[in-house]
């Protein structure tokens, strides 16, 4: 393994204060430098409120994130705010901020073309599209879907709670899994950005799994399905214009009765792994899955430590080599070696950093 890699900026997603799940403790949107084997520790890029997940334009120039709450500037309903990015210092200027059209927003995304952003309402379940001015600022709200429904658990399901959206690779189709009606809805985004459901196209889930988040395999012909409440992971292949399941397996070892959540999911650069994030007091863990691409079945190899309590988020360097892990509950980023030969993690490093939930390089 290299003991080297090219520095590289984290900007960090956060909690800034109380909400049911957490008491943020952060200042805003953060920034630490990272040299592959430790992070630096965190500045302050911007103050803003829980801005719980953020993300970047592709030539690194704006930031977005949502801003996570109930209510935001007086207002019901959470926001969404812009910023300009400086290409040196990475400092961030406020731009300007909208209603995200919900409450609670988990999670946002610029679309392919960069001419919107579009924001995952999980506590009112809702999903909304917001326009960018040519400068970047957010304007006005072009679209927005109200999802309806319910599932099995009596507190987690009783209403709809989307939690990530996504754009297909290959097709640009916008897909959202939601929580609380164990869905993974698939929507066409129009010119004027408008979403148009495609209604016969949903991806299957298991009652009661409670879909989380989704991550496409590097070749874009494979996609992975974290289901939060029965801590699985499910791939699927493409079939014709939709996808179909190939392998599903448990996030924990065999026997585990404990509770415990899935959060995150990153594939390896190589599409050899997949690693699922754990949440719990016997859990709080990496799992480690392979993934054969030939016949589109998984295993888990391991569950590996993260130092650290609820590890919200995770992410891989370009080169595969290393793994930063966000540890929300107790304000740390673990820096973890990953041999793709064998699935193998290491320890390497742990910085203090407050309520961390969403890791970003740039």
């Amino acid at each position: 393994m290299p003991d080297m890699l090219e520095p590289r900026e984290l900007v960090i997603g956060t909690y800034t204060g109380p909400l049911p799940h957490i008491d943020g403790k952060a200042e805003g949107i953060l920034s630490c430098s990272f040299d592959g084997t430790t992070v630096g520790p965190p500045r302050v890029l911007a103050r803003t409120r829980n801005p719980s997940f953020v993300v970047l334009s592709s030539d690194g120039r704006r930031l977005y994130a949502v801003n996570e709450a109930v209510s935001f500037e007086e207002s019901p309903g959470g926001g969404v705010s812009a910023f300009s990015r400086h290409p040196v210092t990475g400092e961030l200027t406020l731009l300007n901020t909208r209603p995200s059209g919900g409450l609670e927003p988990a999670h946002l995304e610029l679309d392919p073309s960069e001419r919107f952003v579009l924001v995952a309402n999980y506590g009112s379940g809702s999903v909304a599209v917001l326009a960018l001015e040519d400068d970047g600022r957010l304007g006005a709200m072009t679209g927005r879907v109200q999802h309806e429904g319910t599932s099995l658990h009596p507190m987690r399901q009783s209403a709809p709670h989307p939690h990530m959206v996504i754009f297909d690779p290959r097709t640009g189709e916008l897909l959202v899994p939601d929580l609380g009606i164990d869905a993974v809805l698939v929507y066409a985004l129009t010119q004027n950005g408008e979403l148009v459901a495609q209604a016969g196209r949903r991806l299957p889930v298991v009652r009661g799994a409670g879909p989380r988040h989704l991550a496409f395999h590097p070749a874009g012909d494979c996609l992975f399905v974290v289901n939060e409440l029965d801590n699985t992971l499910v791939a699927l292949r493409r079939d014709e214009d939709g996808f179909v399941p190939t392998g599903r397996v448990s996030t924990l070892p065999k026997g585990f009765s404990a509770h415990s959540q899935a959060a995150a999911i990153r594939v390896s650069p190589s599409g050899r792994w997949a690693l699922v994030s754990n949440r719990g007091a016997e859990s709080d863990s990496v799992a480690v899955v392979s993934f054969d691409e030939a016949d589109g079945s998984l295993e888990l190899v391991h569950m590996h430590p993260t130092s650290g309590r609820e590890p919200r988020d995770l992410m891989f360097t370009a080169d595969g080599s290393r793994v930063v892990v966000a540890n929300q509950g107790t304000d740390s980023l673990v820096v973890l070696a990953f041999e793709d030969a064998t699935g193998r993690l290491e320890d390497l490093s742990k910085t203090t950093v407050p309520t961390p939930v969403c890791l970003r390089t740039a």
